[in-house]
């Protein structure tokens, strides 16, 4: 991915029209011209993934042991509608969200895994903080319910159709708050356990890929970003994954995905091989464009093959992007260092040296300084380059985009052009 431009950005175009394409895509978007809020991440423009990076920024810090400015998690709880849900982004956020407020499915689950984190959980000591966040991500879970598809899975935007990347990151922050997705049913007794099978790929046609539907035709084409989020929501597992046990997995072999399990272990050989053709990356490429190399689907795919046991190809991509994500994240911005944090967690790496890099410290001189007494506290003062990283769009994750008979939008954020990967 170099910078992905997932449904965000496609939700704008179908709502606003072409005419909004070609600023969101640029790769040097030009910072906004009203000043930002001190506590968020990132220096660019914030209309399409301001809820989304900082939930990113703030979930891989605290997998590092920082304890983000509390600024900077007051405006991530402040863009909660009072339904539950989160949009993009509000610029004023004192206005209240009505009919018109594009909530959506992807920023809601990102800021419930970044809050249940920060002590939305009710498991930590800070009984205080922890009850306001608790109550934001209780009405977060409780939003994301309330807009299920009846076949168990959720689109971008609700009503919209049921996408891996959507119901993927769903999935994730279910869990994240406590809940058993399995048990998140919707009126028809479906569980995204049900929905992700249907948004799998055979094998002769696929390759036990997760697909990304044609905006025209709404046929699906297998895809990594969508494949990695479809195995990371099948295995019932967030943004954040603990390393396993350093051992060679075998390849699965390709099988019916009648069921949730078996859609995982098709896409995770989906994305073995694809890792294995690119030693140990993935490719991406805009129409009439050279094939470029993909640092934020390969960071995704890490993520999700850790969390299906394959640690040595996890492994081996996570040290190819050591040493070839440093551009990148600078051009990207916080979000975009928060995935390669993901990644090096999910490998066994250590994120605070990572290709000689401290991704922690410069993921924290995107925003505000953390709290005294923070396991970063000397982030602070990285210096003024660092801090006035983040040119581009940012990252908009989460994890691919599905689109369904021309109008479903998928995923959010990630770091990079989108395209249908072969």
């Amino acid at each position: 991915m170099n910078v992905r431009r997932s449904a965000a950005v496609l939700a704008a175009v179908a709502v606003f029209g072409s005419a909004a394409a070609p600023a969101a895509f640029a790769d040097d978007a030009p910072s906004p011209s009203t000043a930002l809020p001190s506590g968020l991440y990132g220096k660019s423009d914030p209309k399409f993934d301001g809820v989304f990076r900082q939930s990113y920024a703030l979930l891989a810090l605290d997998t590092a042991g920082v304890r983000p400015a509390q600024k900077a998690v007051t405006w991530l709880t402040g863009q909660q509608c009072a339904s539950g849900g989160f949009a993009a982004y509000r610029a004023d956020a004192s206005e209240p969200c009505n009919s018109k407020t594009p909530v959506d499915s992807n920023s809601t689950a990102a800021a419930v895994q970044a809050l249940a984190a920060r002590g939305g959980d009710d498991k930590s000591q800070d009984k205080g903080q922890d009850k306001s966040l608790a109550k934001t991500v209780d009405k977060g879970v409780a939003w994301l319910k309330s807009v299920q598809n009846q076949d168990g899975g959720w689109g971008y935007n609700p009503g919209l159709p049921s996408d891996a990347n959507s119901t993927g990151i769903v999935v994730g922050a279910l869990a994240a708050a406590g809940e058993n997705p399995a048990d998140v049913k919707s009126q028809k007794g479906k569980s995204a356990y049900d929905a992700l099978p249907k948004l799998a790929m055979d094998c002769a046609k696929g390759g036990g890929a997760f697909g990304l539907a044609d905006a025209k035709s709404g046929k699906l084409s297998p895809n990594a970003d969508a494949t990695a989020a479809g195995v990371l929501g099948s295995l019932g597992k967030g943004l954040v994954v603990t390393p396993g046990k350093k051992a060679a997995g075998e390849a699965p072999k390709c099988a019916k995905p009648d069921t949730a399990s078996q859609a995982a272990s098709n896409g995770t050989g989906f994305l073995l091989k694809l890792l294995g053709k690119h030693e140990d990356h993935l490719m991406s490429a805009m129409p009439g464009a050279k094939d470029q190399p993909d640092q934020g689907n390969t960071a995704d795919a890490v993520v999700a093959l850790a969390a299906a046991g394959q640690s040595e190809q996890a492994g081996k991509s996570a040290e190819w992007l050591a040493k070839n994500s440093a551009a990148w994240a600078k051009q990207s911005g916080p979000a975009a260092y928060a995935q390669l944090v993901f990644a090096a967690r999910a490998a066994g790496l250590d994120p605070r040296d990572f290709g000689g890099a401290d991704l922690v410290e410069r993921l924290t001189a995107q925003g505000p300084p953390p709290e005294k007494g923070s396991a970063s506290d000397s982030a602070a003062d990285a210096d003024s380059d660092e801090k006035k990283e983040d040119g581009g769009v940012s990252i908009w994750w989460i994890i691919g985009v599905g689109m369904v008979a021309g109008i479903g939008i998928g995923f959010l954020y990630s770091a990079n052009r989108k395209k249908q990967q072969p």
